[in-house]
């Protein structure tokens, strides 16, 4: 771990990168990106300024090692599909695991992603980068899923495991994005799951689940 001028940091300067990092976490979940400032990270964290500048080019460069601790989480999304069947009753389980994998995922790293979103449409390519990261964990693992069946003949041979897999993931993320907003739609979180495992279940396989 170094600094910004190339020096090792030591335990206690790693202590105080990783408090501002969390500062800057908290701060993001209550105020909007663009209004967030050093003096007032480096205040919550109990520093100064310049001690947020011995790690940190700026904001937005901090903002992106936390966005880039949350992608290499968000890698683990692939365990949510590693060994699993999609065939009977276990598929119908597997679809709502990684529905509810999916959603848990995002609710808990809402507040980043929501800037890694903002920083992605705006045409940044190091939050595009990281938002890819996070959505082919699941979505190469999806088409493979879905390449599999065709291959043994459950799955229509004119289907393109990639984009169906691509269409999904896009789908997943746009709803885990938009959770808070379903309740509006007269929508609760228990009904919201189980209707996006129907809808994840009919794309990868073709077919209703048998329940």
């Amino acid at each position: 771990m170094r600094t910004v001028d190339g020096r090792v940091a030591g335990r206690r300067g790693q202590a105080t990168r990783q408090k501002l990092l969390d500062c800057l976490s908290e701060m993001l979940s209550s105020s909007p990106y663009r209004d967030v400032k050093v003096i007032d990270v480096a205040r919550k964290a109990g520093t100064s300024p310049a001690t947020f500048y011995q790690y940190f080019p700026d904001v937005e460069g901090a903002v992106l090692e936390i966005a880039e601790q949350m992608a290499a989480e968000g890698a683990g999304l692939t365990e949510l599909l590693e060994g699993r069947t999609w065939t009977g009753k276990s598929g119908w389980q597997t679809a709502q695991e990684l529905v509810d994998g999916f959603l848990e995922f995002w609710r808990r790293n809402d507040a980043i992603l929501r800037v890694v979103d903002l920083g992605a449409a705006e045409g940044d390519k190091r939050f595009y980068k990281i938002r890819m990261k996070i959505l082919n964990s699941v979505n190469n693992s999806l088409a493979d899923s879905i390449a599999e069946l065709q291959s043994k003949g459950r799955v229509d041979k004119d289907v393109n495991p990639a984009a169906v897999a691509g269409s999904l993931v896009a789908m997943l993320a746009a709803v885990a994005s938009h959770q808070k907003g379903f309740s509006s739609w007269g929508v609760k979180q228990a009904e919201l799951k189980p209707n996006l495992a129907l809808l994840v279940h009919l794309g990868v396989t073709g077919k209703k689940p048998s329940k």
